[in-house]
């Protein structure tokens, strides 16, 4: 199997409890207090420089364990990847040494030519073979296994023949990649698309989810009186997120869990406020766990 050659590197430092996605705003005070985090992920494109924004995370890493999220790595691109932005991300892991390292299933460059999104791919068995040989060369030239995830959509292509949770369950399978599992954007799909996000969890495979995502989304009303569920990063985690996340939980077991909030960033009090209600839902259900098996 393709991904085999990277499991034994891939042991990750990374605790499992909830830590916190790491914004410019917060910089200074983390480095002045040091709060109590188990960790922090940062978005990987935002360092690729030198400078005082790497100076920063080179602090940060040295007293807290790190995660590496790349949101610009265009895994569905069907003209390749753009090797000089891999080496780049290359560079930067062997800097910082991260816990864990993810991308975005998702496609976002064309012609050379950068977008702004994270764009929709068909799920075809044409675009699984792109996703799963850009993902093997990007493990490769990491050496490391990195983690993919699930995208929040808001269309789907009408050619599309593969289910999104079996198109992933089917990429890790073939590349030996692991699973990001954003819970959020589960629930967003699903309210777009009229998706049952129950199917959708207990269709991804548990060995293979190596961290779960929890964010804020909005609704918002079209002219035609439609809606659409955005996948915002400005808000609380909502209610129905967090019984979805419960069943993650049920489903995975207890896993690294991330709190994302890059629109309207609050203080960093309440994204402590968040953590700490996922790190106690996650010994909840773990504690639920282990009585049912005894």
């Amino acid at each position: 199997m393709p991904g085999d050659s990277h499991k034994a590197i891939d042991a990750s430092p990374i605790p499992v409890a909830a830590g916190i996605g790491l914004r410019f705003p917060h910089h200074d005070q983390v480095l002045r207090q040091q709060p109590q985090v188990a960790w922090f992920e940062v978005h990987a494109e935002n360092y690729l420089g030198g400078g005082s924004v790497r100076c920063v995370l080179e602090r940060v890493r040295r007293d807290y364990p790190l995660s590496l999220h790349g949101v610009g790595l265009s895994l569905g691109s069907a003209e390749g990847l753009d090797l000089a932005h891999l080496g780049r991300i290359a560079e930067l892991v062997r800097r910082i040494e991260p816990g864990l390292t993810s991308e975005h299933l998702s496609w976002s460059v064309v012609g050379g030519q950068y977008l702004a999104d994270l764009l929709p791919l068909p799920m075809t068995e044409e675009a699984l073979d792109v996703v799963c040989r850009n993902v093997e060369q990007t493990q490769d030239t990491l050496q490391r296994r990195i983690l993919v995830e699930n995208p929040s959509t808001y269309l789907q292509f009408q050619h599309s023949s593969i289910p999104e949770w079996e198109f992933i369950a089917a990429l890790a399978q073939r590349t030996g990649c692991g699973i990001l599992c954003d819970v959020n954007n589960i629930h967003v799909s699903a309210c777009n698309h009229g998706w049952d996000p129950h199917r959708y969890l207990n269709a991804l495979p548990a060995g293979a989810v190596g961290e779960i995502h929890l964010a804020g989304h909005a609704l918002r009303t079209l002219d035609d009186g439609s809606v659409v569920c955005i996948d915002s990063h400005g808000a609380r985690v909502a209610a129905e997120v967090w019984a979805l996340y419960e069943q993650a939980l049920r489903c995975f077991g207890a896993k690294p869990t991330l709190i994302e909030w890059d629109t309207d960033i609050p203080a960093f009090e309440l994204l402590l406020d968040e953590a700490a209600a996922a790190t106690a839902l996650m010994r909840r259900v773990a504690g639920a766990r282990h009585a049912c098996a005894a």
